[in-house]
């Protein structure tokens, strides 16, 4: 019985400290961002740079629900498969995605995730110089976990940003790859209560 008396009380402090973390005047905002990263691992993609926007709520003001979107350009880059020189072709992930945040506190660390679909877009072969023409893949299950620290106007974080394709798109050993670790940044634009 104390151990459930325990669970409950801080249930009620963490309940407590998130209601009382943001700001009312916060609830409902446009985050306009960037992001920039190095494509891991390196097989079809070196780097990646995008813009993001998205709509958030603080349905609580230490959580906050939302959608998000942008463009993610990769730049393609040359690799060896099998002995034979691959040139890989840019291509772009456009993201369609639900927004989760947390803040437990009204400045300072927060983490999140975007959790949807990646349209992958470009050129529809993987390589521009194969013999075998393999396609890229259209898209798939798309994630952006991050983590970061967060004021009044700015959010500054590391997240890593990936698309899961499966098997499409590989050329031999080289798996295609649609996913970045990097650093964002985004400046909240408050639409008020």
């Amino acid at each position: 019985m104390k151990s459930l008396k325990k669970s409950i009380l801080a249930v009620g402090i963490l309940g407590a400290g998130l209601i009382s973390a943001q700001s009312a005047d916060m609830k409902n905002m446009i985050k306009v961002g960037a992001n920039v990263g190095i494509a891991v691992p390196q097989e079809n993609a070196s780097a990646a740079l995008g813009l993001d926007v998205a709509y958030q709520n603080l349905v609580t003001p230490g959580f906050g629900l939302g959608i998000a979107t942008g463009y993610t350009h990769y730049f393609g880059r040359e690799n060896t498969v099998g002995g034979l020189a691959v040139d890989n072709n840019d291509f772009g992930v456009v993201p369609v995605a639900a927004l989760v945040r947390i803040y437990p506190k009204q400045t300072g660390f927060y983490f999140g995730t975007d959790l949807g679909y990646g349209f992958i877009t470009g050129d529809k072969q993987v390589a521009s110089n194969t013999v075998v023409a393999t396609e890229r893949p259209d898209g798939g299950l798309y994630i952006k976990p991050e983590i970061g620290y967060h004021n009044r106007d700015w959010n500054f974080a590391v997240q890593y940003q990936k698309v899961f394709t499966g098997d499409k798109g590989e050329i031999g050993d080289q798996k295609y790859n649609a996913g970045a670790l990097g650093l964002g940044v985004s400046y909240n634009i408050p639409l008020g209560q």
